[in-house]
């Protein structure tokens, strides 16, 4: 399944402190629908995503009942975003 999805980039300090976006609300649902089939275990969800031109594997967490997006360092540094920017990713679910 691939899907675009736009949001701003936010900060959450939990107990693995990283960059996100979050996933619509009907977009979640989308990906809960296919969760089970796609997951490799803990509820992770393997996506390739693409911002730009930059491409880069990730995995989708759920957080509040949906899903957000992590943005690993390397890929916000070759960018060059920060915290309250928005961005478009697209993303192939369970590739």
């Amino acid at each position: 399944m691939q899907m675009s999805v736009t949001g701003e980039i936010f900060y959450w300090r939990g107990p693995s402190p990283f960059h996100f976006v979050a996933v619509s609300g009907p977009q979640s649902d989308e990906i809960h629908d296919v969760a089970s089939r796609v997951t490799y275990g803990w509820g992770m969800i393997p996506v390739t995503a693409k911002i730009g031109t930059t491409e880069f594997a990730t995995s989708l967490f759920r957080k509040d009942g949906g899903y957000v997006i992590p943005l690993k360092l390397k890929v916000r540094d070759s960018l060059q975003l920060d915290v309250g920017d928005v961005v478009t990713i697209i993303m192939s679910v369970g590739s």
